[in-house]
């Protein structure tokens, strides 16, 4: 039985997602089965396209629309946890199944109170032997970065948004 880690891949820096993906096509070249989820994000970024077509890759449903959490209504923000709170359950009962989870802008989704912290110490609590996780997002909690076996800062020293290039196809999406 292999040992599954918790890896964290976290920072105000471009390549989390990117990070996360990689390893997802790692693992499918080994036969790995994967669940890969992405929190506050409408799955029209090129990774999920991609990561769709690879056989043991399972992608989890999207909110869409999606809003910037500043700039969603109280609704809109009920809306998104309950969202959540069920794509959660549908995660919990993948779990057994999978060799990788990817939990893509978990913190970000924690830091906007649409998942719950308590859910995601229970995962940890809970977690097959054998998975490996992987968590992404600006700001980890500190109880996750202390359960980290991978913790890895991601920071940008410079980006071409710094000098007003917008968001590229391909490249940040």
């Amino acid at each position: 039985m292999k040992d599954g880690k918790i890896h964290v891949y976290y920072g105000e820096g471009k390549g989390k997602t990117t990070a996360a993906t990689g390893l997802c096509l790692r693992a499918a070249g080994h036969g790995w089965q994967i669940g890969f989820v992405q929190f506050l994000k409408d799955g029209s970024s090129g990774e999920i396209a991609a990561l769709s077509r690879i056989p043991g890759v399972r992608v989890f449903p999207f909110l869409s629309p999606i809003k910037f959490v500043f700039a969603m209504s109280d609704a809109e923000k009920a809306q998104a946890r309950l969202f959540y709170d069920h794509l959660w359950q549908e995660i919990l009962s993948a779990v057994p199944d999978l060799d990788l989870l990817v939990l893509d802008e978990i913190f970000g989704a924690i830091e906007a109170g649409m998942v719950e912290e308590g859910q995601l110490k229970d995962l940890f609590l809970h977690k097959p032997a054998g998975l490996e996780l992987v968590l992404t997002g600006r700001h980890p909690t500190a109880a996750t970065a202390q359960s980290a076996d991978y913790l890895m800062e991601i920071r940008s020293h410079r980006h071409p948004y710094d000098k007003g290039v917008s968001a590229r196809e391909g490249i940040e999406w």
